[in-house]
């Protein structure tokens, strides 16, 4: 199993692999010249050579997270079986646009040998936080958005546990941009449940998203935070860096030299991490 976040500036999108199979975590492009959509898509190509998407996870629908080039991408491209979101609705021109391609998709695809299948998540609508038959190689274990805290877009994240079956498999922790307020409650609710090896940082690294207890439940030892070079919100955040690195091993960002992506892997009684040049 490996994970590889993909350097889109400030926002996200990364390819988890495991056993052939492949999960997406958000689909966002940022808005530049024709070469950073040529970018994700060698990218794209390369990392999923021989896998099988089997499904696209839109951790919410701000722009940083999800935008109708990227879907567009993974959807008409790589046709996963399924495209999970979370059971809210954002009222933005770009979130409609998402929501109306996921919709022609699923048209499109309803008699053919591989339909699309729309997965909406709330964890107050669910009987078990266990996500069944999305993957024979992941197991999926949902912690957030709940009803009672869905008071903004970033509160209404994903927050969702990946898990490769078998042997080289791991445990990667979701977050979307969930902000402290929500942390407190998912930690108070679930504790050491949260437990996993790797996480990507809430909010691209933002302090607002950074929980000290919540991230000592995690106890992760790999933290992998997509923010933009020189972005204008100062992501990372140094206090969130301090957090992290008080409890993680490592700490990566995809904003360093420039912006690279990164590939994480695990090896005997370890996680290493390497720079794939953007």
């Amino acid at each position: 199993m490996n994970i590889i976040t993909v350097n889109v500036g400030q926002g996200a999108f990364t390819i988890v692999r495991h056993n052939k199979e492949a999960i997406i975590v958000d689909s966002r492009i940022p808005p530049a010249d024709n070469n950073t959509v040529a970018y994700v898509k060698e990218i794209l190509a390369v990392s999923l050579k021989e896998h099988n998407v089997k499904g696209l996870i839109l951790t919410g629908f701000d722009s940083d997270h999800c935008d109708i080039v990227g879907t567009s991408i993974v959807l008409l491209k790589y046709r996963p079986d399924w495209v999970m979101y979370p059971m809210y609705y954002k009222n933005s021109d770009e979130a409609k646009a998402v929501f109306k391609l996921i919709r022609e998709q699923e048209s499109a695809r309803r008699n053919s040998a591989d339909p699309l299948k729309q997965v909406s998540v709330r964890l107050d609508r669910l009987t078990h936080r266990q996500l069944t038959g999305l993957s024979s190689n992941f197991d999926f274990e949902l912690f957030s958005p709940h009803i009672d805290d869905m008071d903004s877009s970033n509160n209404c994240s994903i927050v969702l546990k990946l898990t490769g079956k078998g042997t080289g498999g791991f445990s990667y922790l979701i977050t979307g941009d969930t902000e402290n307020g929500r942390w407190e409650k998912i930690n108070s609710f679930f504790g050491k449940s949260l437990k996993s090896d790797v996480m990507a940082a809430a909010h691209h690294g933002s302090k607002n998203g950074t929980h000290p207890a919540s991230i000592l439940s995690i106890e992760p030892n790999t933290v992998l935070i997509s923010a933009g070079v020189d972005n204008q919100y100062g992501h990372p955040d140094n206090q969130a860096l301090a957090v992290y690195s008080r409890t993680a091993k490592h700490v990566h960002c995809t904003n360093v030299d420039g912006g690279v992506s990164l590939i994480t892997k695990a090896i005997p009684g370890d996680f290493k991490t390497e720079s794939i040049p953007s």
